[in-house]
């Protein structure tokens, strides 16, 4: 008989061979590079003709579009739920702004030290999770979430109690035009490790991870390891976030991290579509500005219906949100990154084709 070869690891599949690729036309590069560049533009020249408000909307948009890649890591790359990530963000604002204000800590040490401590009450979570996954994972992580909201983001000497806890900003970056570029570097940054990472064995071994933990472990997948690393990693950038945030409002309160903000956080990515960082970033700004920007057009608008006033203002972004998840999940699954994949893989130099399939792992960008 004939003896069965061993499984053998992702890493150590053999790669398919490579394709010769097809050089490109000059009329096809140009449309891309001014494609390219308009969106650069889009990016980087509204900070510049904004105002002060829409420059603090900015950096909170990009603010959420680290959180947003965060909770992807960890939903969207590895396949595993989280109902708590408030408690990440928060211990990297509270960190942050202790260091900063009560240490006199510079800000670069500040920030870097609670994007560490993000990762390690991520790990300390991950430990705690690593023989459940699905409904009952989600249920330990709703929990963590609401014990932190309870018991650390009440702790006086930590947070500051009700009066909050003061961050200033260092002076290099203490306007909020300087402070909103900071930002969009930050993200810029986040969503290059994001793309390297799910090019690296760790990677490979989130895909085989999300579609079966029992195929993934026969395949030679050390899936406590993955999943520990999955939590550490979106705990990081939680953390690097939460201090972002911190600075960013300057006084940063229990009462900006609580359960329903969590909520918020997974609906964003999942509107987004989950692995699609461009779509996660997209729906991750949108979420941001909705609060502010919908009650400001609602107000403006000519037409003013008589159920419409300041009281209800307040419970129409949350409405809007479920609003949209629903329709994601029903016409649209792969979210915004589905209606954006296209345009992308034209970006990369394929064809400008269309589909109703959703984004599978890799595609989204």
């Amino acid at each position: 008989m004939a003896a069965t070869a061993a499984p053998r690891s992702p890493a150590t599949i053999a790669p398919a061979p490579p394709t010769l690729a097809v050089p490109l036309p000059l009329a096809g590069l140009l449309a891309r590079a001014v494609v390219a560049g308009l969106v650069a533009a889009a990016v980087l020249v509204p900070p510049l003709l904004a105002g002060s408000v829409w420059q603090q909307r900015i950096a909170l948009a990009a603010i959420y579009a680290v959180i947003g890649l965060s909770v992807n890591v960890l939903t969207g790359h590895a396949g595993q739920i989280s109902l708590g990530h408030q408690a990440f963000v928060g211990i990297g604002a509270f960190t942050s702004a202790y260091l900063s204000f009560r240490l006199a800590a510079g800000f670069p040490v500040a920030v870097l030290v609670a994007a560490a401590t993000g990762a390690a009450l991520a790990g300390v979570l991950g430990l705690a999770a690593l023989r459940i996954r699905g409904l009952y994972l989600a249920l330990v992580t709703l929990a963590f979430g609401l014990t932190a909201e309870t018991t650390l983001f009440n702790w006086r000497a930590f947070t500051g109690g009700g009066a909050g806890a003061e961050a200033p900003r260092p002076a290099l970056v203490g306007t909020d035009l300087r402070y909103s570029y900071l930002c969009l570097a930050v993200l810029g940054l986040v969503l290059l490790l994001d793309w390297r990472l799910v090019r690296t064995k760790a990677g490979r071994a989130f895909v085989v991870l999300r579609g079966d933990e029992r195929v993934a472990a026969t395949l030679g997948v050390n899936v406590t390891g993955y999943k520990l690393l999955a939590f550490v990693l979106s705990g990081l950038l939680a953390g690097l976030a939460g201090a972002l945030f911190a600075h960013w409002s300057q006084v940063v309160q229990a009462l900006d991290f609580d359960f329903q903000i969590a909520l918020v956080w997974v609906v964003m990515a999942v509107v987004g579509g989950l692995r699609s960082r461009a779509g996660v970033v997209l729906a991750s700004a949108f979420f941001a500005l909705l609060p502010t920007v919908l009650p400001e057009l609602l107000t403006a608008s000519p037409v003013q219906p008589p159920f419409l006033n300041e009281a209800v203002y307040h419970v129409l972004p949350p409405f809007v949100a479920v609003v949209l998840l629903l329709l994601t999940l029903i016409l649209v699954p792969g979210g915004v990154g589905q209606l954006l994949l296209p345009v992308r893989r034209w970006l990369a130099g394929g064809r400008l084709r269309t589909g109703r399939s959703a984004p599978q792992a890799g595609d989204g960008g």
